[in-house]
């Protein structure tokens, strides 16, 4: 518990601040901070709980100037969505291993759902490397088409944040609604999967880890409460920077094998 602390809370700490200002990446390094101390499906859900916390605490800062019209648009597909793939993550998560091997008189086992996130994983390290995004067009069908694969992918592996900002931020939002939209979003997502995951997972998942839980929580309310100071001092072509800044840094970690 004492290394999980260590490790977890920092993380919370400060990727919730940089994240403010991105609406994303908050559950992409908090995740596998969670699985170096737990199993891959133990580790999305309890980041999911983070993430939904977080995302409660920041609605109320800025929740204000979500654009309403938007949040319909993307959030509705994305709810949906984001049940099926949260219902994906349970269904793999219950599949045997693919094969056991020995490492260094370890014996290791590799199942689907380690093999479907990591793959997850690798395609959104190589989108943002690269600066690719699905090549949705600011038109009628780019907020519902995106809320669908943002949903889907939140509620499979966390990865929900990074399309839905190469979508919003398409539509010539301010920065306070940009990202007060992304949340609202985040926590429609958040709720959806939620709901799948703790009717289908061990309940003890949670009530086992409530200490490290409310150290993760409270270190991300903490960098959301320093982000949203620092917010007034941001330009929008800041934010758009941040944005990209944001996905480059992920993409280098996960390809260095850091995260």
């Amino acid at each position: 518990m004492k290394s999980a602390l260590l490790l977890i809370v920092p993380v919370a700490l400060l990727v919730s601040g940089l994240t403010f200002f991105s609406g994303f990446g908050l559950g992409t390094l908090l995740m596998p901070a969670f699985a170096l101390f737990f199993p891959l499906q133990s580790a999305i859900a309890m980041t999911a709980m983070v993430h939904l916390l977080n995302n409660i605490f920041k609605l109320i800062l800025i929740g204000r100037y979500a654009d309403k019209k938007v949040v319909l648009a993307f959030g509705g597909p994305a709810v949906v969505a984001a049940a099926g793939g949260a219902s994906l993550l349970v269904w793999l998560g219950n599949m045997s291993p693919v094969f056991r091997y020995t490492f260094f008189g370890h014996a290791l086992a590799v199942t689907p759902l380690d093999m479907t996130i990591a793959v997850v994983i690798g395609l959104f390290a190589v989108m943002d490397l690269f600066g690719w995004m699905p090549p949705l067009k600011k038109n009628v069908l780019a907020l519902p088409l995106g809320g669908v694969l943002s949903g889907f992918f939140g509620g499979l592996s966390g990865h929900q944040g990074a399309l839905r900002s190469a979508v919003l931020i398409k539509f010539d939002l301010s920065k306070e609604a940009f990202i007060a939209s992304g949340v609202l979003i985040a926590v429609l997502i958040d709720i959806s999967r939620l709901f799948i995951y703790t009717t289908r997972f061990d309940p003890t998942l949670y009530r086992d880890n409530v200490p490290l839980l409310l150290a993760a929580i409270l270190s991300a309310f903490s960098g959301a409460f320093i982000g949203r100071r620092l917010l007034r001092k941001v330009t929008i072509r800041s934010v758009r920077y941040i944005v990209a800044f944001s996905l480059l840094t992920i993409a280098m970690l996960i390809g260095c094998g850091i995260i």
